[in-house]
Parts: structure tokens; C-alpha cells; sequence
């Protein structure tokens, strides 16, 4: 199987994902990689992932494929989160992209969680990021907190308890070297006002259902001043 360009950057998380979290075997089910890609029988060695004889390999295959080098990515991130005390720990006992459906704000919703630890009703959320000094500033720039807000409250409503005896992590671990892995506790007044926001979005979505508008959010006119 082969991925389009599109999916094809979000291949490496999708099976770092599937090995950190649903282990080896579910791992093998789901990718293979090049290094099992037929040789050229003259000169014995492996065609090239741009050859036509791979391609035709790759789109025969009911599992997707993976290059070595990835392979050995994912490998190491592996190892750096089980070698991690913490992040192993909050690992060892759980169940891997778990999904919960329930009505949140008035609409059907759902979630599906990278890890919840079953003994600490802990939910965590596993990222891979290319440098953990940047985590936190890239978690806010691609709005992790609110996901994890949005996933706590429906998980709470399914669970009938409080938001806040849901703890939430995030684990995250770089894609490439030294694999440096991290843990972080994301804080409950963060997570608050995160859950504000989602119910103030879900609010304004409800009623552009309702009316048939759906403003632009610039309409009016702007300035722009110098730095």
C-alpha cells in the first residue's frame, strides 16, 4: 500500500504510534518495509522506491509500507519512551486508542484517546516532535491543549465524573537523534480555560447551524501597523 503525499507525512507518527502504544505484534499487522521489497535479479540488489517493479510491489501490499530509515526511527522512539521512568510507567497499564461517544454542548461527539491509564484514570497523549526544547511552544501553535480539553470533557460525561479528577499528559519524543522523550502534566487552569474556548466554539458552530450564516471572522475592515 502506498500513501499519497498528503498521508504520507503523518506515516511516521501513525506508526510510531502503533508501536509505542499497541505494541509489537499490532505493529506487524499493519506496516512491512522496503527492506522486503523485491532485488533486481541481475544485480542483486533492491530496486529503488521510485523504480516502476517497487511501486508495483508497494500497491500489492495489504500493509503500508515503510521505509528502513523509519523504521529505525520509530525503533529508537521506542526504546527512549520505555527507557523513559516516567513515560513508561504511565504506559505499562491502560488501553491504546480507546474511543468514547457521548453528547457534549448539545452535539453527538467523539474521541479517540492515544492511551488511558486505567489505574490513574490518566489520559495521555502521545506526540512525536522534532525538538522537545520547542514542545511546548509548537503544542500551543498546533492547539494541543484544547484537544486534550475537548477529550477530557467527553471522557468525564462518559465516565460521570469531574473534569479534574481526569489528570492529562502529554508524552512526546523526538523524531530524530539523540530520541530525547519528555513528559508533561498539563496543568488544570490551562485545561479550564481550554474547555471555555471549545464551548464557546461549539456554541457559535451550533448557531451558524442554526441561522445558515457562517461568518468569516474579517469582515470588517483592519489595520495593519509596523513591527
Amino acid at each position: 500500500m502506498i500513501c499519497d503525499n498528503g498521508s504520507a507525512a503523518y506515516l511516521e507518527g501513525r506508526a510510531a504510534h502503533c508501536l509505542i502504544l499497541e505494541g509489537r505484534e499490532e505493529f506487524d499487522k499493519n506496516f512491512t518495509t522496503d527492506a522486503k521489497a523485491p532485488k533486481n535479479s541481475r544485480t542483486g540488489k533492491a530496486y529503488t522506491a521510485s523504480s516502476d517493479k517497487f511501486k508495483e510491489w508497494a500497491a500489492s501490499q495489504t500493509k503500508e509500507v515503510i521505509s528502513s530509515t523509519i523504521c529505525n526511527h520509530i525503533e529508537a522512539m521506542n526504546t527512549s519512551i520505555r527507557s523513559h521512568d516516567i513515560a513508561s510507567s504511565l504506559l505499562a497499564e491502560g488501553v491504546a486508542e480507546g474511543v468514547v461517544r457521548n453528547k457534549y454542548c448539545g452535539i453527538h461527539c467523539q474521541i479517540r484517546m492515544d492511551w488511558f491509564n486505567t489505574s490513574l484514570n490518566a489520559l495521555c497523549d502521545l506526540k512525536t516532535t522534532d525538538d522537545l526544547e520547542y514542545f511546548v511552544s509548537d503544542s500551543f501553535k498546533y492547539c494541543y491543549p484544547w484537544q486534550v480539553a475537548f477529550y477530557r470533557s467527553v471522557l468525564s460525561i462518559a465516565m460521570g465524573c469531574t473534569v479534574k479528577s481526569i489528570p492529562c499528559y502529554f508524552i512526546a519524543v523526538e523524531k530524530k537523534e539523540p530520541f530525547r522523550s519528555g513528559v508533561w502534566l498539563i496543568d488544570n487552569d490551562l485545561l479550564e480555560k481550554c474547555q471555555t474556548q471549545n464551548e464557546r466554539a461549539i456554541r457559535y458552530l451550533l448557531e451558524c447551524r442554526q441561522t445558515g450564516i457562517w461568518p468569516t471572522g474579517y469582515e470588517e475592515l483592519r489595520t495593519m501597523a509596523e513591527f
